[in-house]
């Protein structure tokens, strides 16, 4: 079965003015992905590393890519196709509180 990488972008003001009940049903939608097998994970501080020419490892805090909305977390999901994903993660927190989600297949 593919596997799926997603992540989620939202803050705290979107998800603020979101509807409790859509919010409950957002976080079934989670239990409901791991349960079935899904890993989930909220964003911590990132890091970036760099090693030039396998000579010097280099570490920075900070994000390397930007947003407009800070990354909230991350899934690894097994769907039977990109559509299967989308509807998988269509219902997510990040995706119905004002934030967006990214599906992103991984390769062999």
């Amino acid at each position: 079965m593919p596997t799926f990488i997603t992540i989620g972008y939202g803050d705290q003001a979107g998800y603020d003015r979101t509807d409790p009940p859509v919010r409950d049903a957002a976080h079934e939608c989670d239990d409901r992905l791991a349960q079935r097998g899904a890993r989930i994970g909220r964003a911590g501080s990132p890091v970036r590393v760099r090693n030039p020419e396998g000579r010097a490892v280099q570490r920075d805090d900070g994000a390397y890519m930007t947003s407009e909305l800070p990354v909230a977390g991350f899934m690894v999901i097994e769907a039977d196709s990109l559509d299967h994903a989308i509807s998988l993660v269509a219902g997510t927190p990040c995706a119905v509180a004002h934030g967006v989600v990214e599906v992103w297949p991984l390769r062999d």
